[in-house]
């Protein structure tokens, strides 16, 4: 018997359909910066435009996922929103530096390689781009059968950005009298998925397609709500020079996880509940979940409806909001304030 690769479970042939069908939305996220077209081995960023803007410039970089939201996108057979997603998780994650994101790549794995399935997660990945002003420089897509289920994918993307030394935000000024402001999330984002999975589909033997009135949609609509990317108003933000002197990205480990990251030794934070929107989302996790004895857990998994935090001095506030009116889908809410003691965080 003649054995080839494709027998092993590897389709050249696909993965070359793939790229095909993605290179029109790939290329429609270029900027004059990028040197090179996909296919190339490596992806040149022609730097010196760019740091004509910069006294000092530094480079930042970020790696993240969807986790397994993508087995919700899965379910429901429905892709075009996941690659969004992805670009709003890592871009998050350096715009809370301070800085601006210029390129994306991303990787997809999977057992067996499905052009249109390919073709959906990059078409929403390049959409996301295009609105943000980053390039999709290049990516990479592994068939690798036996490594992945049947149908499963996953999903990954490093973001490069660039930020002035002197401007980068790294949370040291903050201290003890500071407020904490918040832009609220579109739900759960991208993390507490694999919980949230198993509340809704074992404890509440729901499926995608249930439909709930207290959500007023079904299951699966509400958990494939894409990842909201602040790259926007936080740039706009910054160009006003409104002091911020700290700000977390709410990912995986939730409030309470991700607002000590950025705390200087000494201080620590309160949040005051119900100073935000509440979403019926996260009580219909709660009930399901019968967390309300351990608190914490909700809010140590999920983000609670709060999807990026600023820090900065109480007088910032009316700044914030006069500046947002540049962003009026964007409503910013004062949640609580730093206060001396150990570095952590306290709901009340």
């Amino acid at each position: 018997m003649s054995m080839s690769y494709k027998s092993a479970g590897v389709d050249i042939e696909a993965g070359n359909e793939a790229v095909k069908r993605i290179k029109k939305a790939v290329e429609s996220t270029f900027s004059p910066q990028v040197m090179t077209g996909i296919g190339s081995f490596g992806s040149l960023y022609d730097l010196g435009p760019v740091l004509k803007n910069y006294q000092h410039p530094v480079l930042v970089q970020s790696i993240d996922g969807v986790g397994t939201k993508m087995m919700v996108a899965r379910l429901m057979g429905k892709f075009d929103t996941i690659g969004i997603d992805l670009v709003s998780a890592t871009a998050n994650d350096i715009i809370v530096l301070g800085a601006k994101p210029l390129t994306l790549l991303d990787y997809i794995a999977n057992d067996k390689l499905q052009p249109a399935i390919i073709e959906q997660i990059v078409e929403g990945m390049a959409k996301a781009c295009r609105e943000n002003a980053i390039s999709l420089v290049g990516g990479e897509t592994a068939e690798m059968p036996g490594t992945y289920l049947p149908g499963e994918h996953d999903l990954v993307g490093i973001v490069t950005g660039i930020v002035e030394k002197e401007k980068a935000i790294l949370g040291d000024a903050i201290c003890p009298g500071d407020k904490v402001y918040a832009f609220t999330s579109s739900g759960l984002h991208t993390n507490g998925y694999s919980l949230a999975r198993k509340l809704f589909f074992e404890v509440g033997k729901f499926s995608v397609d249930s439909y709930l009135a207290e959500l007023s949609s079904t299951v699966g609509d509400v958990l494939l709500t894409p990842h909201i990317n602040y790259t926007r108003p936080i740039l706009h933000l910054l160009a006003e020079n409104i002091p911020i002197k700290g700000m977390a990205h709410i990912t995986g480990g939730g409030v309470l996880e991700n607002i000590p990251r950025i705390l200087p030794s000494g201080c620590g934070v309160t949040i005051h509940k119900n100073s935000w929107p509440q979403q019926a989302l996260f009580a219909v996790l709660n009930q399901l979940g019968d967390l309300d004895e351990d608190e914490n857990e909700m809010y140590r998994t999920f983000n609670m409806g709060i999807g990026l935090v600023m820090i900065g001095a109480k007088e910032i506030k009316a700044q914030l909001q006069q500046a947002l009116h540049a962003f009026p889908t964007f409503k910013c809410y004062e949640i609580g304030e730093v206060v001396p003691g150990e570095s952590g965080v306290r709901i009340i």
